[in-house]
């Protein structure tokens, strides 16, 4: 049996999803490339090694644009980003309207484990200076 949610919660998921479809609107009108507002990573700043993240701002805007290669170009695991931050708006959007969450074994230990596993590898990856692992730096 799903948990039902109280006024005061189903008002924050509301405010979680408009705060998810803002952030989404302001990255795709906003080019992350040449808009000076945008943090830059502070890991790749600090040592020069770009983290699992790096380059998702401008992948996203990539892919708001229907320009899917240059996304992943920018982040080649783009993909996973894409299916959590759908799930976590279609969650809100439920608790919101419905009162009703969904299940949550989409971020359950283990998926969060695989996912972890996923991006570490990739961040490794990506920072071996040879071709062709150059590639996959942002």
């Amino acid at each position: 049996m799903e948990p039902k949610f109280s006024t005061s919660e189903r008002s924050f998921a509301g405010a979680g999803l408009v705060l998810l479809t803002g952030g989404c609107f302001v990255v795709g009108i906003f080019n992350p490339s040449t808009a000076g507002f945008f943090p830059g990573c502070p890991l790749l700043d600090l040592t020069g090694y770009a983290c699992p993240g790096c380059g998702l701002t401008r992948a996203f805007h990539a892919l708001f644009h229907g320009d899917f290669i240059a996304a992943l170009d920018f982040n080649a695991i783009i993909p996973f980003f894409v299916i959590g931050f759908v799930y976590l708006a279609i969650l809100l959007a439920s608790i919101m309207f419905r009162g009703k969450g969904l299940p949550y074994t989409f971020f359950s230990p283990s998926a969060l484990t695989v996912f972890g596993v996923i991006a570490v590898t990739f961040g490794i990856i990506r920072n071996i200076p040879a071709y062709p692992f150059e590639i996959l730096f942002p």
